[in-house]
């Protein structure tokens, strides 16, 4: 759930409409059917009517989330990136990969120290990662991104995908914002897809999907990969819309729905075709209520697969 406090006029491409992208879904689906924001690039400003961005998710108190579901064993696989053991079966998606990067780490909060090391974006520098967000109730963002991530993993290695997660809660915190581009890179994968939930306002709502911008300095360099990224963005974008029936977002990108952004590490270092997605809003009760609801992530994790799944078939 990254953000940064300058003006969309500054920051921000003109959009694809989710018009477009839902055009895109009828083309390609079978059938169209009628608080708190730290980023995974820990940008300590706020959006505008967001909270700071710097203190750590609470302890979750109060309501507990249903169960998650925790998709195959992950050992661990080059680094911190995990990938299913089980054999895949054959299906529309064989021979593809996808890297999942669930969004922060539970274990963040207690390493404040590591995750606020500087490490370079190309453009400039930033902390290694931060502790994400929560809602009122202490559901952890970084709770909630690996099991959507999960849910993700098992539906596209049920298509024949070979999957893998920048990290599965296997290390103690991280990975930094530029190893998490890298093990995407390095993986030579077909898409990227950073699972994130935001931590704006009350009354902001909704869900958005962040494109990578135009950026070339320092070790970034996103001219290869900003048109295919827009793409699987829009796709994204309309799956999920249908999907788990949110509306884009009230608070960016103009109801579009996608946000483009020149300011991320994990984007501006992709050297594939890359996409945040942020889910909903924790500090919202309505979006929360949605996000801490197991029957509702998983609508989320098909969304996702659907619009990835549509990505790579062209």
């Amino acid at each position: 759930m990254p953000y940064d406090d300058s003006p969309p006029s500054t920051r921000r491409a003109r959009p694809l409409s989710v018009a477009a992208a839902l055009a895109a879904v009828c083309l390609t689906a079978a059938g169209c059917g009628g608080g708190q924001e730290t980023g995974e690039d820990g940008a300590a400003s706020p959006r505008p009517g967001g909270e700071a961005a710097t203190s750590a998710a609470p302890t979750p108190t109060g309501k507990q989330p249903e169960p998650t579901v925790s998709g195959s064993a992950s050992p661990s696989v080059s680094g911190s990136a995990s990938a299913s053991a089980k054999p895949l079966p054959k299906g529309p998606l064989t021979g593809r990969t996808v890297v999942i990067d669930p969004g922060h780490n539970p274990g963040n909060r207690d390493h404040t120290r590591e995750i606020n090391e500087q490490v370079d974006i190309g453009t400039g520098r930033k902390e290694c990662d931060t502790t994400g967000t929560a809602t009122n109730d202490g559901y952890a963002e970084a709770r909630f991104t690996l099991d959507v991530s999960h849910r993700l993993r098992a539906l596209l290695e049920a298509e024949g995908a070979r999957v893998r997660l920048t990290h599965d809660a296997d290390r103690p915190f991280g990975p930094c914002i530029d190893e998490r581009a890298r093990i995407g890179n390095e993986a030579k994968a077909d898409a990227v897809v950073s699972v994130h939930a935001d931590g704006s306002a009350v009354g902001n709502r909704g869900f958005h999907v962040i494109l990578p911008a135009g950026v070339k300095g320092g070790g970034a360099d996103t001219s290869k990969i900003v048109k295919s990224s827009a793409d699987l963005g829009a796709r994204i974008a309309g799956h999920f819309a249908r999907t788990t029936g949110s509306a884009p977002s009230n608070y960016l990108g103009g109801n579009t729905g996608l946000d483009t952004r020149d300011d991320l590490g994990g984007l501006n270092l992709s050297t594939v075709p890359k996409v945040f997605v942020e889910c909903g809003n924790m500090r919202d009760p309505k979006d929360a209520a949605l996000l801490t609801s197991a029957r509702w992530r998983q609508k989320a994790a098909q969304g996702l697969a659907d619009g990835i799944t549509s990505y790579l078939k062209g």
